[in-house]
């Protein structure tokens, strides 16, 4: 892919992008939850927590009461895949999703 390519389909591939960073760092976040304490220091925890903090309280708000804090970032990954799932699902239906290298 060239980067004429990537240009011609940023309606696909930005949000992609963006949706599959929060995801891995929802995952980080998740893992990495087991191993410091929520007030830590540590610059890693710090950066998943600015990058995330944002979603959680909306992912909590459609999530049932029942379900530990901790897993919150867990369900939030979740929802955001789903997400991704359905903005490719609508790009196929609209016929807008990127050629595959070789495909006509």
């Amino acid at each position: 892919m060239t980067g004429a390519d990537f240009w011609q389909h940023w309606y696909f591939h930005l949000p992609n992008f963006a949706l599959a960073a929060l995801v891995y760092t929802l995952l980080g976040r998740f893992v990495l939850g087991f191993f410091v304490l929520p007030d830590s220091t540590n610059y890693i925890w710090r950066w998943f927590r600015r990058l995330t903090d944002w979603l959680l309280p909306l992912v909590a708000f459609i999530t049932p009461r029942y379900v530990f804090p901790l897993f919150l970032p867990l369900v939030a990954a979740f929802w955001l895949t789903l997400l991704r799932f359905a903005l490719l699902l609508i790009l196929a239906l609209g016929g807008m999703l990127p050629n595959i290298a070789g495909a006509p």
